[in-house]
């Protein structure tokens, strides 16, 4: 394995680590933040002419929470840059393809010149 493919890897991997770990710091975010919410509601009685309106926050809050989860140990592992290269590279080829046909029939249709 040669360094650039071991450089690829490493930032690969470290991409993923990232992305990981802003899932925990979203998730410690989500606690303390339902925890604010909850005291600015009970506690402070903010808001209670709207009702249990905290419970929505919390709820719509988790459910950003799940998606990034789904997002960063689902979809990434399925599309993420080995899936982006191989469809980039099949995109490529294809180009190529239409652009070889399309040379081959313009040499086909232009006159010969006669010698």
């Amino acid at each position: 394995m040669n360094t650039t493919e071991q450089h690829e890897l490493y930032e690969k991997a470290r991409n993923t680590v990232k992305q990981q770990k802003f899932v925990y710091y979203h998730f410690i975010l989500f606690l303390v933040g339902a925890a604010f919410v909850f005291a600015v509601n009970k506690i402070l009685k903010l808001g209670n002419a709207y009702g249990n309106w905290y419970q929505w926050v919390i709820v719509l809050w988790f459910f950003g929470w799940l998606i990034h989860c789904v997002q960063v140990f689902i979809f990434n592992r399925f599309f993420g840059n080995d899936w982006e290269r191989l469809q980039t590279d099949k995109l490529i080829e294809k180009h190529a393809e239409k652009l070889k046909k399309l040379e081959q029939q313009l040499l086909d249709k232009t006159p010969k010149s006669a010698e």
